[in-house]
């Protein structure tokens, strides 16, 4: 999957920028105090996509960051084993698996069609299709 560079000043809170190569999406951004001289810093807090863990990083609002392309896709639930699924894509007809996150354990079935999101080679169910 594709990535692009961008300045950190430029992003918003909802952006997803990628940390030690796990996509994040950014919840908080503050001022991080610069000592006389530097540029101006941020202190940027974020949360895995794919793993859920917050992390936190300090850059100044001028310096480059990697910034994944994030795609949005559709595919049908064909079988459920356990904590993992085996989707089809509605699009491109392409079969693979994927980890259920815990609040669609037990919500989904085979035959429900759910939104997926890829980044970085890595998949996840965003929500599940009326």
């Amino acid at each position: 999957m594709g990535r692009e560079i961008t300045e950190i000043g430029k992003l918003d809170i909802g952006s997803c920028v990628i940390v030690n190569e796990e996509p994040c999406r950014i919840t908080k951004k503050s001022d991080a105090s610069p000592k006389k001289g530097e540029n101006e810093k941020e202190k940027v807090y974020v949360e895995g996509i794919f793993d859920g863990q917050k992390r936190t990083f300090v850059k100044s609002s001028e310096e480059k960051v990697e910034v994944p392309i994030i795609e949005r896709k559709d595919a049908q639930i064909l079988a459920i084993m356990g904590d993992r699924a085996q989707l089809i894509d509605l699009s491109s007809y392409e079969i693979f698996e994927t980890p259920i996150p815990l609040e669609f354990r037990g919500e989904v079935e085979e035959g429900d069609e759910v939104e997926y999101i890829q980044a970085l080679g890595r998949k996840k169910i965003e929500r599940k299709k009326i």
